[in-house]
């Protein structure tokens, strides 16, 4: 009788493990069943918000639910890198991370109410760009030498523009004022949207923008490019010549984009999230399109993502340490 009992026990013990297990196997494999959002931190038109929007199409032909994408500009990408630092690690909020968000901010702000590094978890490198300068064509300037012997003649009165404080477009011009020895001042608008109306108009002198999202106003004639921050030209637009070529050997400025989830995401999430975006970013026909408009796409590993911002983190500090820059959020 009390080995019946016993093995009646061990059945229980065993189905509750069992139940355990299968419940463990159906929460892997019934994500996504929600809406996801993806979270870009510039306003609509840039860079991010394009890759955002390519992995959303992409990813609904795959899954079964909407892919929303949500636009939540502010303070050189922070607002948005909190909400999303924040929210539930359950595959369902993601970030377009910036190499300003991860590399950048970090050191340039005081506080931060999220770390850029522990606070994410890393999925894939998503694409990167050269930055571009340019300037409103009302100047009359034409290339490099010229604008650097105008901003000497004229200290402190020359402004650059940026998609906001912190950005790798608001580094670009402490880069640029740090290798030329001129004295320009930066103002920073919420994203680049803002900030192209007044280049146009001269209200002021320069810019640096993505290449990508700079193309369509260059092939339009509004604005003229002076140089791109890469140390090679771009394929996009291999007309314009390198800073580096222009007197400042070693000017790099790239802009990179990456996906990244909040911490503690579970790896099985992580691993299906960074599939689907190889696939998306792989296609021969996104490949294309993206290359087309200045960004070139390399999605690749998580691992392969954190060593990068370990990398471009010790360069970018080093600049902001430098130029003095420092900032509360």
């Amino acid at each position: 009788m009390q080995f019946l009992i016993a093995a009646k026990r061990l059945l229980i013990v065993w189905l509750v493990l069992f139940g355990f297990l299968q419940s463990g196997v159906q929460a892997q494999t019934q994500w996504p069943k929600q809406p996801i959002r993806i979270i870009v931190t510039f306003t609509p038109g840039g860079a991010p918000d394009i890759l955002a929007r390519v992995l959303a199409e992409q990813w609904q032909k795959n899954l079964n639910v909407p892919v929303l994408v949500e636009n939540r500009p502010g303070v050189g990408g922070n607002i948005g890198a909190d909400f999303v630092a924040k929210s539930e690690p359950d595959g369902y909020t993601l970030l377009i991370g910036t190499v300003g968000i991860h590399a950048i901010n970090g050191a340039l702000y005081d506080k931060l109410s999220f770390d850029p590094v522990k606070d994410f978890t890393p999925i894939s490198f998503l694409a990167s760009t050269p930055n571009v300068l340019i300037v409103s064509k009302q100047l009359g300037i034409t290339n490099l030498q010229e604008l650097v012997e105008l901003a000497k003649a004229k200290p402190n009165q020359l402004t650059f523009g940026s998609s906001g404080i912190g950005t790798s477009l608001h580094m670009s011009g402490e880069l640029f004022k740090d290798m030329t020895g001129v004295q320009i001042r930066h103002i920073p608008y919420k994203g680049r949207a803002q900030s192209l109306p007044d280049l146009v108009s001269a209200r002021i002198t320069m810019l640096f923008d993505n290449l990508s999202s700079s193309l369509p106003l260059m092939k339009a004639g509004e604005v003229q490019a002076l140089g791109v921050t890469s140390l090679k030209r771009s394929p996009a637009a291999p007309e314009i010549p390198t800073l580096a070529e222009q007197g400042l050997p070693g000017f790099e400025a790239i802009s990179w984009f990456s996906l990244m989830a909040p911490a503690n995401l579970p790896p099985d999430i992580q691993m299906r999230l960074n599939q689907l975006t190889r696939q998306a970013l792989n296609n021969p026909e996104i490949k294309a399109r993206l290359s087309a408009g200045g960004l070139d796409p390399v999605p690749g590993s998580p691992q392969e993502l954190s060593k990068l911002i370990a990398t471009e983190s010790s360069k970018w500090g080093r600049v902001i340490v430098k130029s003095g820059a420092k900032l509360e959020q």
